[in-house]
C-alpha cells in the first residue's frame, strides 16, 4: 500500500534550462508524509467498520464516528491536492 501512496504523491515537473537538455525530474515525498498518509486510511477504513458495526448492533447513526470519517477525508484530499501543486 505504501508504493502506491508514494507513487501518487511523486511530483514530476520539467528540470528548467535550455530546451535541448529539458528532462523530467521527479520528486519523491518524505518518508513521514507516507506513513502518516498510511495511517490517515487505516484509520479511515476502522472508523468505516466502528460506524457499520454502531449501525448493525445499535440501529442508529453516530455522527461522532461520521464527523471523524469526514474529517479524516478532507486531510486525505487535501494532502494529495496539496502536494501535487
Amino acid at each position: 500500500m505504501q508504493k502506491w501512496i508514494r507513487k501518487a504523491l511523486t511530483r514530476r515537473a520539467l528540470a528548467s534550462g535550455p530546451r535541448e537538455s529539458a528532462m523530467l525530474v521527479e520528486v519523491e515525498p518524505s518518508d513521514k508524509l507516507v506513513y502518516g498518509v498510511t495511517f490517515a486510511i487505516i484509520s479511515l477504513a476502522s472508523f468505516t467498520a466502528l460506524q457499520i458495526a454502531h449501525l448493525a448492533i445499535l440501529g442508529r447513526w453516530n455522527s461522532e464516528i461520521f464527523a471523524a470519517m469526514t474529517g479524516l477525508v478532507g486531510t486525505i484530499l487535501g494532502v494529495f491536492f496539496g502536494k501535487k501543486a
